[in-house]
């Protein structure tokens, strides 16, 4: 499994465009590379939307929003065009970024057991090195704090580390 401090596995994968994106190129950036099971699904929507409407907030960290998953790019552009999503998704249909960043697991779901993406995010720093990372994502956890029940965007944890980051940097 990959550890902060790591270097990041290098990738090439296509994008919703069929344009090929490699780490290489985008090297000196902050990245955020996340990972998730399947296109048009209620999770994975939700996170794809969150990351969306955050968008401004991540350009204006320099950070790079790529989110990675088996579907090939004709399901990505649905995705994209149905939720009116401006991120760019990568399409992992052989797997090799999945298993490269250990994200393809074994999974159980009620009693059956299967090969798929566990829910993950990276931060990659310009120097291409792990500088964070969330395993087995909730995209919106509910908290209790001081007796209100309130709602954490995984999307808002993953910008705050960030400027964390920038600020140590």
């Amino acid at each position: 499994m990959l550890e902060i401090g790591n270097k990041a596995p290098d990738f090439c994968a296509v994008n919703q465009d069929d344009v090929e994106i490699c780490s290489r190129d985008i090297l000196g950036k902050w990245i955020v590379l996340y990972f998730y099971p399947k296109d048009l699904t209620p999770g994975c929507t939700t996170q794809a939307c969150d990351f969306t409407d955050a968008l401004p907030q991540f350009d204006d960290l320099d950070a790079v929003i790529l989110g990675v998953s088996p579907d090939d790019t004709e399901k990505h552009r649905k995705f994209i065009d149905k939720k009116d999503l401006q991120i760019t998704l990568l399409s992992d249909v052989e797997k090799k970024m999945c298993e490269a960043y250990g994200v393809w697991q074994l999974k159980k779901f009620m009693g059956k057991e299967y090969m798929g993406v566990v829910r993950s995010t990276f931060i990659i720093n310009p120097k291409g090195e792990i500088a964070a990372i969330w395993e087995k994502v909730n995209v919106r956890k509910k908290k209790t704090v001081k007796g209100e029940k309130i709602e954490i965007l995984h999307v808002n944890e993953v910008k705050e580390k960030i400027e964390e980051l920038q600020a140590n940097y």
